[in-house]
């Protein structure tokens, strides 16, 4: 519970003295320290900049050995909004200038600082609803602020965690609005990952136009295509994606800030939660607006079970590719063979010059795992009770786990895999002269069942279908060439009518 303080008085200063670095913050501290909370007392060693609250939660989840500074998005997204409630106590005069300035100071501090993340120790899966990130974050941003003021660790007579950090706040609002802050950070490059894969896939798109080969449609011999054709639907998948990804990703431009612990804005001045709103547009320049109804946003994760699907929705689809790649380069001698993926190490301990296609393998693998996250995301979204969701921090960490590999995975297709890919000109010729699949291509003239009975036939007898239809009159060569130019076969609205 929050008690609000009495406005500050007209005329307060603020003057910062001290140093603000992880390890000039702890200058003046020679030895460990001692803080308290309602179970007692508890002594922190020397150096740290979080508190007693903090070390119950090192205690008590010791769980995956992920931290929540392993998330630099969300550690951001934390500081983002600590700031912002800084600010906006400060202008509402409940929070004196002295106190709001060390804390907004210390709040960018941490955003500019990598340094800090490794003060952000709570491990990503805990119980509590997220109680445990927000007084780490707490604790972390007092004492990096009592070090600007010139003051010790601990020195919580001056700038207390709970009464000045976490002013107007509750971790029932504070941790969802960080986690869709963060998101929204996370989001960035992943996007940029996706355009890169992107120009990519375009430039083989365009190299590989010209190259006939034979479409496959489950794993049988289909109609011809072109490689660019094959290589422009990766395209346009990710291009998809991109667009899909930013669409769920802006739900998080709404949040529950304001709402403290159920949503009612209990120990809030009424001015408060646009106050805050307008703070939070002018640090992160995203159009972020309050929920139209703060108890229900509060309990509500719906926009990270969609989101959680859009990245489950991306994974699958580069997972496809991927299976495609290795399909397409199997061999050297006795695959398909149609492209050749870089070499980029040995294939086997005991097969001598055998090269396998482990980055596409890797995407695979990665996207199992996403699509595992997403339905833990499912489940935690099921399991909320009334007024809150308490299994946020495991939405967050499912959901940064997945944006952080797949954004590896991304980037080293992109330049592992697709840039170096180079397509087997004479094995993509020589498959598609055997094809049976040209026939179809002559159904509008010859009909169904003469085209199904050559088909068979060259089948049997192991011939080419061009071969059997002029053998047997049914064509001339030069009608049968014409019917067969590579413009009609890939892109039959070019040359002739549709049918």
């Amino acid at each position: 519970m929050i008690n609000m303080p009495a406005p500050a008085r007209d005329g307060a200063t603020c003057t910062l003295t001290g140093q603000a670095s992880p390890v000039a913050a702890e200058s003046g501290q020679s030895g460990p320290r001692v803080e308290r909370d309602m179970l007692g007392e508890v002594t922190l060693p020397p150096g740290v900049l979080w508190g007693v609250h903090t070390r119950r939660a090192l205690d008590n989840f010791p769980i995956s050995g992920t931290t929540i500074g392993s998330f630099p998005e969300l550690v951001q997204g934390l500081a983002i909004v600590k700031q912002a409630a800084a600010r906006a106590n400060l202008a509402l005069g409940y929070l004196d200038p002295t106190r709001a300035n060390a804390i907004d100071a210390a709040c960018q501090q941490i955003l500019q600082n990598p340094a800090y993340r490794a003060q952000f120790v709570v491990d990503a899966m805990q119980g509590g609803a997220g109680t445990s990130t927000n007084m780490n974050a707490n604790e972390v941003i007092a004492n990096v602020a009592l070090g600007l003021l010139g003051e010790k660790p601990g020195t919580y007579s001056v700038l207390h965690p709970n009464d000045h950090v976490n002013m107007a706040q509750s971790t029932n609002d504070v941790y969802p609005t960080a986690l869709r802050l963060g998101l929204l950070l996370a989001v960035d490059p992943l996007v940029a990952a996706l355009d890169g894969l992107h120009a990519a896939l375009d430039e083989k798109a365009e190299a590989f136009d010209a190259i006939l080969k034979v479409g496959r449609t489950q794993l049988r011999d289909a109609v011809p295509m072109t490689l660019g054709q094959e290589f422009g639907a990766f395209r346009s998948s990710v291009a998809e994606e991109i667009r899909s990804i930013k669409a769920h990703a802006a739900a998080f431009e709404q949040v529950n800030l304001g709402g403290t612990a159920i949503g009612t804005g209990l120990n809030t001045d009424p001015r408060y939660a646009p106050a805050v709103m307008a703070e939070l547009r002018s640090l992160t320049g995203r159009p972020m607006s309050s929920s139209p109804d703060l108890i229900e946003a509060t309990s509500d994760v719906g926009a990270f079970v969609l989101f959680s699907g859009a990245l489950k929705r991306l994974a699958l689809k580069l997972s496809k590719m991927s299976s495609d790649l290795r399909l397409l380069s199997s061999g050297p001698r006795t695959g398909i063979g149609e492209i050749v993926l870089p070499a980029v190490q040995a294939g086997s301990s005991i097969m001598p010059g055998k090269v396998n296609p482990v980055i596409p393998e890797a995407v695979n693998q990665v996207a199992y795992l996403v699509a595992g996250h997403d339905l833990t995301v499912t489940m935690c979204a099921d399991g909320g009770q009334l007024q809150l969701n308490p299994f946020e921090p495991m939405i967050g960490y499912c959901l940064f786990t997945s944006i952080k590999t797949l954004r590896a995975a991304i980037e080293t297709l992109t330049t592992r895999c697709i840039s170096g890919i180079c397509a087997d000109r004479a094995r993509c010729q020589y498959l598609f002269d055997l094809n049976i699949g040209i026939i179809t291509a002559l159904v509008p003239v010859l009909g169904y069942d003469i085209c199904s009975a050559i088909a068979k036939r060259a089948l049997a007898e192991d011939r080419k279908v061009t071969d059997l239809i002029v053998e047997d009159r049914l064509l001339s060569p030069e009608q049968l060439a014409a019917l067969l130019q590579p413009d009609a076969l890939t892109r039959p609205n070019i040359g002739r009518g549709a049918l």
